[in-house]
Parts: structure tokens; C-alpha cells; sequence
């Protein structure tokens, strides 16, 4: 059976972030009760339609997951690991920020079965976290570093570069702080403009310039040489890890394999029946409580996913890794070509221009192609 992956998204928030346009919730008071048997509940029923497939990631997701009780924590990583066959190394990854209420925790969800924690940290300077609108400092950030080193056998922590008045050297001296204080896998965001958020008023308004795209291609670069000095290799467009610290969840997404997304608006791509469904549950966390009280499960829409666009959707994914698309994997797994799915005379060019390289049984992007990925899948897809 096809191995999968479980997301577990928990939507809510201390505080929404101008930035974010994700599926995250800012409630006063949060019945954790209420949500924890929500979650239990469609996690059996997707369970009880899956089968025991290999399970071989468990990650909670948000909105802001440290905000959950370590004990639903807990319980639904006892849930995953009954329903579905675990494999021996399994990984369960849980996101947290760097605040002292969400710090006090992390010793709990160690507990609780969590071993590896990916960390909001998003930057090391005060003034950068201020306008980020993050209610954590670059000292807490740093002491939760440290504390989380202790704590787990793997870390992660998240950055946003291209922030507004950013350069290289200021960025550089930023990095190396960060990797050495966790240098096992970095995740790295440029900040981009999102549509309905306070920053796209404020960009729209000229008060708030990003950086020009030589500066935002320096500030890439760079981040690539500074993690290599710490044995952290771009595995993929954003993330850099030592060899082995690779996160194995996003593994899976990006290699196009089947994962499971509970919770209030989570994803999902199943194959079930014969087909590859495209999952997705309802966005609101209380509308999606009430659908799983009352049927089981929050589901608004499972759609087949035709041949032309999993390849299209395998083809956008696996590009973005460094190791690139495997073509038999490919083949069995969109019932296309890869041949077929790309545009023969865009893939010549890039080919020429060293954007692309191609094996007998592999099509990757290389480091100069990872950098106009966007442009070149535009291109490159049928």
C-alpha cells in the first residue's frame, strides 16, 4: 500500500501576523476539549477507510500547534500509531513559537511523543520581529533554541528573509547566530506581499518597500553559502538540512506520495478506490467542529485528480528538490510520461541554458534553475 503522511492542522493563533494569509484563528477562549475529540474523531474516520497503511510522518500544523494541550498531543499520536502501520523511525514533527507561554510546554510534548519540533523563530533582531508583528524577542528566541536543543533529537526553525531595508551583511551575521545555535535544518520564507492581509494595504500605500530582486537574489545566495558552512545542504528550493535531517513529512509531499489532512481546512492527496482524491475540509474551526460532531468528518470536497494534472502536480513538486524527479516513480504514479507531461521545446532550452539536467532516469533543476523555478515550470508544464 502506498505509505502516507499525516497533517494535523490546529487553526488558532495568539495573534494573526500581518503577513499571513494561512488558515489561522484568533479566539478568546479555546475549548480544547471540543477540538481534541473533533480531531480524534475524523483521524478514526480517516483511518477507518485508509486501512492500516504505512504510517511515516506525523505533523501538527497551524496556526500554532504549541497552543494545544500536550495531552490531545499525546493522544492523537496514540490514535495515528494504532490506526495506521508505523514505520520503526517514524517522525513526528510539531510547530511552536518561541514565546515563554508556548516554551513552558516544550518539555511536555517531548513527553508527549513529539521528536522533532520545527520553531517559528523568523528572525534574530528585535526591530525585524516588531514588524513582523511577532509577540516573541530575539532573546526568547534564542533561549528557545537552546532549550529545544536539549529537549528533541531533531530541530527546525523557520526564517523570513527579504524583509523590508534588509542586506546581505545584516542578514549573513543573522544566519550564523541562528545555525549556531540549531544547526540541523533551517526553513527559509521570503516575504511575499499576500493578498487581504495589513501588509498588502501597507505595500499598496508605498509604506512598506521589499527589497528590489538583485537584493532578494543576494539574500538567497548568501543563505546558501552561510548554511553550508554549517553542513546544511539545499535539499530542496528553501530548506537546508545535514544529510539525514531532511524532513521527511514534506518528503512526501514533494515526491507526490499520499497524505492525510484532519483538522479545520487541512489538504489531502489519498489514493483510494482505484483514484488520487485531492482532500480538503472545511476552512472555519467551528463550522468543521459541527461537521465532525454531526457525520464524522469536516469534508467539503473530494475530487478525483485526472492523469494531466497529478503530473502536472507531480511535476511542480519534484522539481523543487534537488534531487529531482525520479521518471519510473513518475510514470506509475501520474499514469503520464514524463516526457509527455513537459513542453519539449522549453525543456531544450533549459537544458542549453543549465536551468535543467537530465539523466536516463532522472530530471532535476539545478541551482541556477531552482532559482527561477517559478518562471520555469510556467514554461516547462503542459
Amino acid at each position: 500500500m502506498e505509505p502516507l503522511a499525516l497533517y494535523i492542522h490546529w487553526p488558532f493563533c495568539l495573534a494573526k501576523c500581518p503577513y499571513c494569509d494561512f488558515n489561522s484563528h484568533v479566539r478568546e477562549r479555546i475549548d480544547q476539549a471540543r477540538f481534541a475529540a473533533a480531531l480524534r474523531s475524523e483521524l478514526a474516520w480517516e483511518a477507518a477507510r485508509l486501512g492500516p497503511r504505512p504510517l511515516v510522518s506525523i505533523f501538527f500544523g497551524g496556526g500554532t500547534p504549541s497552543l494545544m494541550d500536550p495531552a490531545t498531543v499525546a493522544a492523537l499520536i496514540a490514535d495515528a500509531t494504532t490506526h495506521f502501520a508505523p514505520v520503526a523511525d517514524l517522525e513526528i514533527t510539531l510547530e511552536a513559537n518561541p514565546t515563554s507561554v508556548e516554551a513552558s510546554q516544550l518539555a511536555d510534548f517531548r513527553a508527549a511523543g513529539v521528536n522533532r519540533l520545527s520553531l517559528g523563530v523568523q528572525a534574530l533582531d528585535d526591530a525585524a520581529l516588531a514588524a513582523l508583528g511577532r509577540r516573541h524577542s530575539a532573546a526568547q528566541a534564542s533561549a528557545a533554541l537552546e532549550l529545544a536543543r536539549g529537549l528533541f533529537p531533531r530541530l527546525s526553525f523557520d526564517l523570513i528573509t527579504a524583509r523590508p531595508g534588509q542586506t546581505v551583511p545584516q542578514w549573513r551575521a543573522e544566519l550564523r547566530r541562528a545555525l549556531a545555535l540549531a544547526a540541523d535544518h533551517l526553513s527559509l520564507y521570503q516575504l511575499t506581499i499576500e493578498p487581504n492581509t495589513p501588509f498588502e494595504a501597507l505595500h499598496r500605500q508605498g509604506r512598506l518597500v521589499l527589497p528590489d530582486p538583485d537584493t532578494g537574489a543576494a539574500l538567497y545566495d548568501a543563505t546558501g553559502e552561510e548554511a553550508a558552512r554549517f553542513g546544511l545542504l539545499a535539499y530542496e528550493v528553501s530548506n537546508y538540512a545535514r544529510p539525514g535531517a531532511e524532513s521527511r513529512h514534506n518528503l512526501q509531499y514533494w515526491r507526490y506520495g499520499d497524505y492525510a489532512g484532519i483538522g479545520p481546512g487541512a489538504h489531502g492527496r489519498l489514493s483510494l478506490g482505484g483514484a488520487l482524491l485531492a482532500t480538503r475540509r472545511h476552512r472555519a474551526p467551528e463550522p468543521w467542529a459541527e461537521r465532525v460532531e454531526r457525520q464524522g468528518h469536516g469534508s467539503t470536497e473530494e475530487t478525483p485528480v485526472a492523469a494531466p494534472e497529478r503530473a502536472r502536480e507531480a511535476l511542480l513538486m519534484g522539481l523543487r528538490l534537488s534531487e529531482g524527479i525520479d521518471a519510473a516513480r513518475f510514470a506509475a504514479r501520474t499514469g503520464v510520461s514524463l516526457d509527455a507531461a513537459v513542453d519539449p521545446d522549453t525543456l531544450a532550452r533549459a537544458l542549453e541554458a543549465g536551468y535543467l539536467a537530465r539523466g536516463a532516469f532522472r530530471l532535476r533543476a539545478t541551482p541556477e534553475g531552482r532559482k527561477r523555478l517559478d518562471a520555469l515550470l510556467v514554461a516547462l508544464a503542459r
